[in-house]
């Protein structure tokens, strides 16, 4: 084995090459760069990399063509993809073709160099061999959107265990997204053909749960006029989603665990075991450990359906995540409910950023339809907006903490993706690029008007002149109003 560890990066773009060469090599990498998928074909033919720093969307051959040659080629070699675009389609696909990790640009150094930690520390390991899956039409599960980590985590062990017929266990509050995740793992899985049967263990009378659940023999009970089969027989050969599953009687849960663990059942009535082939996945929005404290859930079901474990994070621990969710909800439903192009203002845009969003998704859904349905057209405005999310607003409000806090994002995000320690003019630079921002919106807000703005900026008139001569800054005149 090589005493110096090799690194291949495979993007079109030249900054992001020059970025990871430069970073990798100040942890004694050996870092090779490719600019598309048909030079890292070439590159991996002659060299014996621990890694591959892959974009997904190039010209010419894809990275997920690349992924997928690699696997066939190498199935060792760990291949890290990487985009801008963070969408569960491309993590989940990604994943599912064998991809190592999955990391989001604009890029943490730090969290591309545990990355590459990992993947040294487990070189040793070998990948197992993929196994070849028939290309599907496109599942709609964009609305699953998200650069948060949390959300990224999802989308990786939704990819990696789609795959499997394990057990899922999904938990997280009501409106996260928990059915979808379940159709997304089928879509994902090799039952994508076969059956998704989804059932609401809340929504159901516990009397009539079991025969929905099971089904019933003629004359089980009255009014069992001819023989049912129950949603466990419908999704033979599928997946079944029990959701609200901590809603369930305890004597019921027995008879799912009977399913789990023998894969067969009695109908209602019925003398003889019904046997399926199902995949078992539940969800939750209640705390399961406290249910079985208090004996409501059974251990051993609960130990069963948890071999995998997904925790969907609210909406207000995501925040980063709630524009893209607003934006996927208005091109989403444009067409449906707006007479014209509709876009939301950025007061809007602040509003649901600081918004606690304790419906979560399914709220934010709501409140972008109603927005288009009263906008009509131009942007959403506030007074388009639900009456408790403007008034959650006004108690809210932005802070002057709040701002700092994200300059402070920005500013970090900004050195992660630079060469700052060898800097020498990093507060010129960036001093530079506030006071332009600044200068520029003040010069709109006030015509133009330099006097005025001088005065609230608290500085000399001319002073304001000489800096906007040396940016070159030509501020947009409001226009006059018909």
């Amino acid at each position: 084995m090589d005493s110096v560890k090799k690194i291949l990066v495979v993007d079109d773009e030249e900054n992001i090459r020059w970025l990871f060469k430069k970073a990798l090599e100040k942890r004694g990498f050996v870092v090779h760069a490719a600019a598309g998928g048909e030079d890292a074909v070439k590159k991996i033919q002659g060299n014996k990399y621990v890694l591959v720093f892959c974009d997904i969307f190039m010209e010419g051959m894809s990275g997920l063509e690349l992924l997928e040659w690699i696997k066939t080629h190498d199935a060792g070699l760990k291949v890290a993809v990487m985009t801008a675009q963070n969408t569960m389609n491309n993590t989940i696909e990604a994943m599912r073709k064998g991809a190592y990790d999955y990391i989001s640009k604009p890029f943490d150094f730090e969290e591309v160099y545990r990355l590459v930690d990992k993947a040294v520390e487990s070189e040793s390991i070998p990948a197992p061999p993929m196994d070849k899956v028939e290309e599907e039409e496109e599942f709609s599960v964009k609305a699953i959107v998200g650069k948060s980590k949390k959300m990224q985590g999802v989308f990786k062990t939704i990819g990696k265990s789609a795959m499997s017929d394990l057990a899922i266990l999904i938990t997280g509050e009501s409106g996260t997204g928990k059915e979808m995740v379940a159709r997304a793992v089928h879509y994902y899985s090799r039952r994508v053909k076969k059956p998704f049967i989804c059932i609401n263990c809340a929504a159901i009378a516990r009397e009539l749960l079991e025969s929905e659940l099971f089904g019933h023999e003629k004359g089980a009970f009255t009014g069992a006029v001819e023989s049912k089969k129950g949603k466990f027989e419908l999704a033979d050969g599928g997946t079944i989603f029990l959701d609200e599953i901590g809603d369930m009687e305890i004597q019921l849960q027995a008879k799912i665990l009977r399913v789990l663990q023998n894969r067969e059942f009695y109908r209602v009535g019925g003398k003889e075991p019904v046997r399926v082939d199902v995949r078992v996945i539940a969800a939750t929005n209640q705390d399961l450990q406290d249910l079985m404290a208090r004996k409501l859930f059974r251990e051993d079901l609960f130990y069963r359906l948890n071999v995998i474990h997904v925790h969907l994070p609210p909406l207000r621990e995501r925040p980063e995540d709630i524009p893209l969710l607003a934006n996927h909800f208005l091109g989403r439903f444009s067409d449906e409910l707006a007479r014209g192009k509709t876009y939301l203002s950025p007061a809007v845009e602040q509003i649901f950023k600081n918004y606690s969003w304790k419906g979560n998704i399914r709220e934010l859904e709501n409140a972008v339809k109603r927005g288009l349905a009263l906008a009509s057209s131009g942007p959403v405005l506030p007074e388009h907006l639900p009456p408790q999310i403007l008034e959650d607003a006004r108690k809210a409000g932005t802070s002057l903490e709040d701002w700092e806090k994200r300059l402070g994002d920005l500013v970090r995000e900004y050195m992660a993706q630079t060469d700052w320690d060898k800097d020498r003019d990093l507060h010129d630079r960036l001093t530079q690029a506030l006071e332009k921002q600044l200068f520029q919106i003040l010069l709109e807000k006030t015509s133009g008007k330099q006097v005025v703005a001088a005065k609230v900026l608290g500085i000399n008139r001319n002073t304001l002149k000489r800096k906007i001569d040396a940016m070159n800054i030509q501020p947009k005149k409001r226009g006059r109003r018909d």
